[in-house]
């Protein structure tokens, strides 16, 4: 098959690498790709949201199958389009991606088909905002309704923090667009975990959960980000949770968007809060998570790509995957002042002798080549993987290749897995 992957992050390095893999696959592109990626594929350069470009390349190359990595280009119908011009796709169309571009949406379709949620209220007015969330105190959660790059979501302690954010979003205009309507949450307890299920519009697998680390600082401190670490299996999804995760949330939600008329195809990415009361929604998200895809496809002993086709052709049914009896740890570097303003163009040495460390394996986010040096060209550069038969070791294997890596201009958290290890120690 000749293949396009569309993104040019840590998850589709990830992808990239895992599709390379297949015997399946005879031409492997990626638009616009990374340094990283042009080890796995030939990158082009377009951009991921350029939905006419990226259609026009596939059919002059012929392409047979493209997989899209970020939700932009699904928001923007990107997979109609393709599907329009004959060409199969893996991802959600426009209308079933509303599912992470508007959370006020998907806050309307879980209400109606009964899938266990946070209580919320959608807001366009920020004075109604403010007077509600004086009304209600906090804890509470402010979410911009639009995509916003992982970092429109603000988990308020106070009051004046909780009003902060809605006047960022809605006054101040932080994020645009996206915050021109925001959804204030009620706060929920508990521990949470990213749970993954492939779709074809009628039936839906598995592919397990992992837990990610948003903030930026040890300790879950500091703002929000795209992501800093993730592992995977979360020992807090066993096997009675992840069947009443596909049960309760995955099933109905996959139904309900069939009886609504708009069938989901693709992965469906639930963000899930863990508590007393069992399982409840956090959001969806339509497509793999960045870190999360790195450690899973790290995890992953069965071809994928037949498992993605299979989701584009709606042949999910009996189909079975298998995965390696080990636990995969995604630390990632990011460059210095990240998720704030943080210098670009910084050098980074070592990465190949971290790659050939035991059990460690480097995806590339915003790096970019320039003659034999390796440049850092975005704000998440590196996803740097390690497996092993414990989250101990996996950490370990992971923070080593860390180690082995000279790059003054970035950083990384040092606790990635801490709840997890904490369960192997006994300690929690």
């Amino acid at each position: 098959m000749r293949i396009l992957v569309v993104g040019s992050g840590g998850r589709e390095h990830a992808l990239c690498w895992a599709i390379a893999a297949s015997p399946l696959c005879r031409k492997l592109w990626c638009a616009p790709g990374n340094a990283g990626i042009a080890a796995e594929a030939a990158c082009v350069p377009i951009a991921a949201d350029d939905v006419e470009g990226l259609v026009a390349f596939a059919r002059a190359e012929a392409v047979d199958f493209v997989v899209v990595g970020p939700e932009q280009p699904l928001v923007l119908g990107l997979v109609d389009r393709l599907a329009a011009a004959g060409i199969k796709a893996f991802g959600p169309g426009a209308a079933a991606a509303a599912l992470e571009g508007s959370k006020g949406w998907m806050k309307d379709f879980c209400a109606r088909h009964g899938i266990p949620t946070a209580g919320y209220r959608r807001f366009t007015d920020p004075e109604a905002a403010r007077a509600h969330v004086r009304a209600t105190g906090a804890p509470i959660v402010v979410k911009t309704d639009g995509l916003a790059a992982g970092k429109g979501v603000v988990v308020a302690t106070s009051v004046d923090e909780a009003i902060a954010a809605i006047d960022a979003a809605m006054v101040g205009g932080a994020f645009g667009k996206a915050g021109a309507e925001i959804v204030v949450e009620e706060f929920l307890e508990g521990e949470e975990a990213s749970f993954f299920a492939l779709c074809d519009g009628e039936h839906a697998i598995s592919l397990g959960a992992a837990q990610d680390h948003k903030r930026v600082g040890d300790g879950d401190t500091g703002p929000n980000t795209g992501g800093m670490g993730a592992y995977s299996p979360a020992p807090v999804v066993d096997a009675a949770m992840a069947a009443r995760i596909m049960d309760e949330i995955v099933r109905p939600t996959v139904a309900g968007m069939r009886a609504d008329g708009v069938p989901y195809k693709g992965v469906l990415f639930a963000g899930v809060m863990i508590g007393a009361a069992g399982p409840r929604l956090i959001e969806f998200n339509v497509r793999f998570g960045d870190p999360e895809c790195q450690a899973l496809v790290s995890r992953l002993m069965s071809d994928i790509l037949p498992a993605l086709v299979a989701s584009a052709d709606g042949e999910l049914r009996n189909f079975h995957l298998r995965w390696r009896d080990v636990v995969a740890l995604t630390v990632v570097m990011a460059a210095k002042g990240y998720p704030g303003a943080y210098e670009k163009g910084t050098e980074i040495r070592g990465l190949g002798a971290a790659a050939k460390l035991p059990g460690a394996t480097i995806f590339h986010a915003g790096t970019a080549a320039s003659g034999d040096k390796m440049l850092a060209t975005g704000g998440r550069v590196l996803s740097v993987t390690g497996t092993g038969r414990s989250v101990r070791e996996a950490q370990a294997r992971a923070y080593a290749a860390v180690d082995a890596i000279d790059w003054p201009g970035g950083f990384c958290r040092r606790d990635i897995g801490w709840r997890a290890v904490a369960r192997e120690d006994g300690k929690a």
